[in-house]
């Protein structure tokens, strides 16, 4: 009985081939965290990186729908998972095995073991950047993320409304009990610019700028509230491929930039404690 378990890996285990995972999070839904999330996927794709994508919102798995693929990826080799290629960035999500109208109806021992498996049996080869976006809130998702793999770090997605940024807080407590560092915020759905050049503050633009502030954290940037924007995922087209020139994409560009020289930093300064110690 006592040598049960000897010489099992214990505690989370960095995945083979991927150099930084990089959680997408929010206190709260409806700030578009996955849009964020996979406009960012997308640009890092453009600007020349390997890119992979989870979908750990189980309960919401809009990714397959805003990357244009919704057929079940295969399975390969020693039951191993295929993830789907698009616009080239790996993905992966619940989304793909349950599609349609289905809800994803489950209690957390399912929830990890699922986390689990897109990490650990999905063939994601070599990555720099797996960019994981988690649920709003929270509960289960971030707490089997954590256990499994070792995160380079997390962005939080707020817009400027004190009703969204009173849960990034709490999004921005949650990661620094879990030991998580944050790269930083980004206000999404900032400000409207309406056809005559006037522009609305809808979301209360400027907020998340000064939470970040508050925290001594760094804002990444802000994106409009852009029909077109919604329009992209809708059609399974994000913005993001029209380059970092686009008067639609180049914030997003510009965010990550920024998310990729972050998490350098931090995985930089990890290695030299390791060497350290």
């Amino acid at each position: 009985m006592g040598h049960m378990g000897a010489g099992a890996p214990q505690g989370p285990q960095p995945l083979p081939g991927v150099a930084h995972v990089v959680a997408i999070g929010s206190g709260k839904g409806g700030v578009g965290k996955t849009t964020v999330a996979v406009n960012l996927a997308v640009s890092l794709g453009k600007l020349g990186y390997r890119v992979g994508l989870i979908d750990a919102d189980i309960y919401g798995p809009n990714v397959p729908m805003m990357l244009g693929v919704t057929r079940q990826p295969n399975i390969v080799g020693e039951n191993r998972i295929e993830p789907i290629l698009s616009y080239g960035v790996k993905f992966i999500s619940v989304g793909l095995i349950s599609p349609g109208d289905k809800p994803m109806v489950m209690r957390g021992p399912m929830l990890h073991q699922i986390i689990r498996q897109f990490l650990q049996q999905v063939e994601w080869g070599e990555l720099d950047y797996l960019i994981v976006d988690l649920p709003p809130g929270t509960g289960d998702v971030v707490i089997s993320l954590v256990q499994t793999v070792p995160l380079t770090g997390a962005v939080v997605v707020s817009t400027g409304s004190g009703v969204a940024l009173q849960d990034a807080r709490k999004a921005l407590e949650m990661f620094h009990q879990v030991k998580v560092e944050v790269i930083g915020l980004v206000e999404n759905m900032s400000q409207m610019t309406l056809p005559d050049g006037q522009v609305i503050d809808v979301f209360g633009a400027g907020g998340t700028e000064r939470t970040a502030a508050q925290f001594g954290l760094e804002f990444l940037g802000a994106v409009e509230l852009d029909p077109q924007i919604r329009e992209g995922g809708d059609k399974g087209m994000p913005v993001a491929l029209a380059g970092p020139d686009s008067k639609l994409a180049k914030d997003f560009y510009r965010i990550a930039a920024k998310v990729a020289e972050k998490a350098k930093e931090i995985a930089a300064k990890d290695e030299d404690v390791l060497e350290i110690s």
